[in-house]
């Protein structure tokens, strides 16, 4: 199902020949907890198969760009990492333009430092009896939420910022979906990290502009040229929706009913899964010479 015209303006109608590449999420629209969902494998092979270019665009930070094209490729889909923009590679770039040479504080599920080169990543320490936090950095790095986000952890980035350290989060998702169900994620200790520490926290991931535009130039596309499919509808698809991109919303991973119906906006177009996405493009089956 979709909504033609809609985000094109009145009278406007959906033109499939205008896209030339396609951005999209990959957890809860190509995979869940790393498993291909039905059809998306194929549909991928589609897409590729009919010369758009593609980048997937994810907030996973438990995984480095090498790590996830190796289970992605393992599943079947035809990516390697030159195709995956993650939220801490543009962490790293965004610590480089507007931090240089700051030493951060990572709380992190997961090993992502391959993806934060050229980051200053510092032992901040336990806090002691006297409140010493040790190392003082000068900025708290945020990223995906895990065991590791105990109360010491959170409560040290918590000192940290009282005495003065920048707070930059790799995105502020609530949760997201594994073959257990739904999972708290980071944006449900962000946001009390900020109040309490009465601090706002930069976001590099989705929803910034930034992570759009930069897969935009990697591709080298207008933002009206391009297509997002997202199964968050704040952070994947208004998101693009706001920087100029057509916005896709699947209806698998975190896909709520009442978070469609409470949603600050309105997708421009609404597909049941990834699989659907070749129909919505006008694209020929994709065929494999033998």
């Amino acid at each position: 199902m979709f909504r033609p015209g809609c985000g094109y303006g009145p009278g406007m109608e959906w033109e499939p020949e205008s896209v030339r590449a396609v951005l999209m999420d990959i957890d809860g629209v190509l995979t869940v907890s790393w498993k291909p969902l039905p059809g998306a494998v194929e549909a991928l092979r589609r897409v590729r198969a009919s010369g758009l270019r593609v980048a997937l665009l994810t907030n996973t930070t438990s995984r480095t760009r090498a790590s996830i094209a190796d289970a992605l490729t393992g599943a079947g889909f035809p990516v390697g990492a030159e195709d995956i923009l993650t939220a801490p590679a543009a962490t790293a770039a965004y610590l480089a333009e507007h931090c240089p040479g700051a030493r951060c504080s990572l709380l992190n599920s997961g090993d992502i430092r391959e993806d934060l080169a050229g980051v200053d990543l510092v032992d901040t320490g336990d806090t002691d009896d006297t409140g010493d936090t040790g190392t003082v950095p000068d900025v708290v790095v945020v990223g995906g939420a895990g065991p590791e986000f105990d109360y010491a952890s959170l409560n040290r980035a918590f000192g940290h910022l009282q005495q003065g350290a920048r707070l930059v989060a790799m995105h502020r998702n609530l949760y997201w979906r594994t073959d257990a169900g739904l999972q708290l994620d980071t944006g449900a200790f962000l946001t009390g990290l900020e109040q309490a520490a009465g601090a706002e926290a930069e976001i590099t991931g989705k929803p910034a502009p930034a992570f759009f535009e930069a897969a935009l130039a990697r591709l080298h596309v207008e933002a009206g040229a391009a297509l997002m499919v997202g199964d968050d509808i704040e952070s994947d698809v208004l998101a693009a929706q706001r920087a100029g991109i057509t916005g896709v919303l699947v209806r698998t991973g975190k896909y709520l009913p009442e978070t469609h119906r409470d949603a600050s906006g309105e997708p421009d177009h609404v597909l049941d899964s990834f699989a659907d996405l070749p129909a919505l493009l006008g694209l020929a089956p994709h065929r494999t010479d033998h």
